[in-house]
């Protein structure tokens, strides 16, 4: 029964007085059609007997009788509106099946892709437990050999000064025995009452043997002033060894995550100078003719990158050589780009910076004075959105700069370049977006 058939039928067997599909229809003498139940019902409760659609009065009540034909048409629509219904059902059913079905393997999906991560994790961690250990571990054994060293030396001193005095002992024990000797020689000849052969037993006693002047003599303790702080210092360097291997792996790891950044030159201040590869840019000596779209810093003398990040990690490199100033980082879409900005997480940036040529600092609110071994000539940004990480390094140096940790990262995130004022030259080197070195 197509949609149309089933709304005629619909008009033609509902009962006017209960809108509902003919029960027992009976037919009045004007032609319309009621339940058997209805009319009569109607008729019970009104003294007059008239037709409710037409208002036809009769004299006396209608015999009404059931109309067969209508009564199996309305019994042939009641039935193809109950399969309908039942196939409407079913059809629904079989949606929310489907629907069902489809949640079901979405879910086991996703535990599939968190069992996934959670093996990956695993591991990662047995990665990062292995080559931890086994660097304590060397460390560790660093220690001992130094360890070992430095008792060895200690004991060395110790058995020279031991073998020393051992020597001097043995000399003044063979002094004393000859000593010993004579004076028991000697207190036998004075006990003799020989007189007469006395002077003769003194001139065969042995003469006084050679002794050494012993007041002079001492066994001083060795000095082991010094031994434990060069040995201290041998070991630091050592380590020092080992943590540049460490950070080393560590460079190489950071860089796997490496992506490609290119400054937008729509949100460029209109003082600076943007490469055609949007790889460089620097400071120039006057403003240029642009647009004030809302994207474009004005008064801070900054760019962005095109690229954004809002999700995993990300690495990229730029080259502060020859510079005396800049700023860099990663700072929050919603940043204001129209005054003048004091940089901090708080404010939505995440940066370091350089300062008269030997001042580096992260910039925290107030600055966190930075000291670092040696001058960086390329600086490497690291990016964990899901960690809140934002990482700074010092990549020829393979050394940590700065790490903001704890992070709550709810927008995109985009790289922030300030190459600074030119300082009449001084700081015209520009900052240079450099490509991520994988091999080295």
């Amino acid at each position: 029964m197509s949609a149309a058939s089933m709304q005629m039928t619909e008009d033609q067997f509902l009962c006017s007085i209960c809108l509902d599909v003919f029960t027992d229809p009976v037919t009045t003498p004007c032609g319309h059609n009621f339940c058997k139940a209805c009319i009569t019902q109607h008729w019970n409760v009104n003294v007059t007997y008239q037709c409710p659609n037409c208002n036809q009065h009769f004299a006396s009540r209608p015999e009404m009788k059931v109309n067969t034909f209508i009564s199996e048409m309305a019994a042939q629509f009641r039935q193809a509106a109950l399969e309908e219904e039942c196939e409407g059902k079913q059809a629904e059913m079989k949606k929310t099946e489907a629907e069902t079905k489809e949640m079901i393997k979405k879910r086991r999906l996703k535990i599939q892709e968190l069992n996934d991560s959670v093996q990956l994790s695993e591991e990662h961690a047995d990665r990062e437990i292995a080559g931890g250990v086994q660097v304590l571990t060397a460390l560790k054994v660093s220690v001992e050999r130094s360890q070992a060293k430095l008792i060895l030396t200690i004991k060395e001193k110790h058995r020279n000064t031991e073998k020393q005095a051992e020597g001097f002992i043995q000399e003044l024990e063979q002094e004393l025995c000859e000593l010993e000797k004579r004076s028991t020689e000697v207190e036998q000849l004075s006990r003799s009452e020989d007189h007469l052969h006395l002077p003769q037993s003194l001139r065969t006693l042995k003469a006084a043997p050679p002794t050494k002047n012993w007041t002079g003599v001492r066994v001083r303790p060795p000095s082991y002033e010094g031994t434990v702080m060069r040995a201290v210092k041998q070991l630091k360097k050592t380590l020092s060894n080992q943590m540049k291997k460490l950070f080393e792996g560590e460079m190489k790891r950071v860089q796997r995550s490496a992506v490609d950044v290119t400054l937008d030159p729509d949100s460029a201040h209109p003082e600076l100078i943007l490469s055609d590869d949007g790889k460089q840019v620097k400071l120039g000596d006057a403003e240029k003719n642009l647009p004030d779209n809302p994207e474009r810093f004005d008064p801070c003398a900054a760019v962005l990158a095109k690229q954004s990040f809002s999700s995993g990690r990300s690495y990229y490199e730029v080259q502060v050589e020859g510079k005396t100033k800049w700023v860099l980082g990663v700072v929050r879409e919603s940043i204001n780009r129209k005054r003048s900005i004091t940089p901090s997480p708080q404010e939505g940036f995440w940066t370091i910076c350089l300062r008269n040529e030997n001042e580096y600092s992260a910039l925290v609110g107030p600055p966190v004075r930075l000291s670092l071994r040696s001058r960086p000539q390329k600086v490497g940004v690291l990016v964990d959105y899901e960690e809140g990480l934002v990482s700074f390094y010092d990549v020829d140096a393979a050394a940590l700069i700065y790490s903001f940790t704890g992070c709550c990262f709810t927008e995109k995130l985009f790289p922030f370049f300030s190459p600074g004022l030119n300082e009449g030259g001084l700081n015209s080197a520009p900052l240079i977006i450099s490509p991520v070195d994988h091999t080295q």
